[in-house]
């Protein structure tokens, strides 16, 4: 129970939302007793949090497992230069606690994985996903149907935006549609903002479109948006919304869930013999093996400090159209390290006895 003083401040800071006779102190209190879990804590899952931090949500859990880096600063605003470095999830956490006290906020910097996701999400009363990786969608969708958690869902691709609320709780224990709904089986061809980019106009746009799906779930007011996906073109400014039907239950997602690893590779531990360093890399190209090398970008528009002897997009890659020299070394290369190390886990699964490296940590540890 908080003192007439503390409830004063209290108050004041939520002064504008509870002027709102829509949400009022008894709405505050609801924002207040609501935690939510925030699954990537870049460019949409920042303005999601300090928005429902300021919002006066009483507890936030962030979990991501990168660190800031100098590509993430235009889009991904909390973060400063001062952070290149650091765990995305521990600043994150501090630019929190600079703005409110009234929001209890814990991080994680480790993935999350099948092993660990149903404990993680477990304890929250909102699930928020704002990653960028399709494996931990689905993971976070499967178990949100299974432990029965609404899941406020943002995606991105390039100048779209998609958000949605799945699995809300109905009438008479039925739930809204999911994500297996729109997009029943994940096609792993579909590039990441690393791949192939975005515009940070649209990621705020969708970000905060997440943070207003939160606030109507725990106040109550209003109507979450269930059981459609809404698509935000930046480009035309149009919103589409596409309409769902809940076909896959829980005991389809259980089905699924029994067979699915989730693994995505940026996640992972990369194998140690499928590496070449940065340094061991440039010793080779400064000497007599250079001819010897093959190198292959997997992005495009790299700037790189070495000429590459093709570029093929990741969601183009397909090694079977690769001309493979038995005497040739073939190095592939991206921006960090993990579309590289895909590209290479695929050219050896195609040609076993090719010696196929992935450039360690990419060009940015170059």
């Amino acid at each position: 129970m908080k003192s007439k003083k503390t409830q004063k401040l209290y108050n004041q800071f939520f002064k504008r939302q509870i002027t709102l006779a829509e949400i009022g102190e008894e709405g505050q209190k609801r924002l207040q007793d609501t935690s939510v879990i925030i699954i990537g804590c870049g460019g949409l899952g920042g303005t999601i949090a300090i928005h429902l931090a300021t919002s006066g949500i009483g507890k936030i859990h962030l979990v991501d497992f990168d660190k800031v880096d100098l590509t993430n600063l235009h889009r991904q605003v909390f973060f400063t230069l001062e952070d290149v470095g650091r765990p995305k999830s521990e600043v994150l956490a501090e630019a929190i606690q600079k703005r409110t006290s009234y929001t209890e906020v814990t991080f994680s910097s480790d993935p999350l994985l099948k092993n660990n996701a149903i404990q993680r999400v477990s304890p929250y009363d909102i699930v928020v996903d704002a990653t960028d990786s399709l494996p931990t969608k689905y993971l976070l969708n499967d178990v949100c149907v299974l432990q029965n958690k609404p899941l406020v869902y943002g995606s991105l691709y390039k100048f779209d935006g998609y958000v949605s609320t799945f699995n809300l709780s109905l009438n008479e224990g039925e739930y809204s549609a999911n994500l297996r709904d729109a997009f029943p089986e994940m096609n792993t061809d579909i590039p990441n903002c690393e791949e192939a980019g975005t515009l940070n106009a649209i990621v705020g746009m969708i970000a905060t479109a997440q943070v207003n799906e939160v606030l109507k779930i725990s106040t109550g007011v209003g109507k979450p948006l269930y059981n459609q996906l809404m698509i935000h073109n930046a480009l035309q400014n149009s919103v589409l919304k596409m309409k769902l039907q809940n076909k896959f239950g829980k005991e389809e997602i259980q089905a699924i869930y029994d067979k699915e690893n989730y693994l995505d590779v940026s996640c992972l531990g990369q194998k140690e013999e499928w590496q070449i360093s940065p340094k061991a890399l440039r010793s080779q190209l400064t000497s007599d093996q250079r001819n010897s090398l093959e190198l292959i970008a997997v992005l495009p528009n790299l700037k790189l400090p070495f000429e590459v002897h093709q570029t093929i997009p990741i969601q183009n890659f397909k090694p079977d159209q690769i001309a493979v020299d038995p005497n040739k070394t073939y190095v592939m290369v991206c921006q960090k390290g993990f579309n590289s190390y895909k590209a290479t886990q695929m050219m050896r699964e195609e040609f076993p006895e090719a010696n196929v490296l992935n450039l360690t940590g990419g060009i940015e540890n170059y």
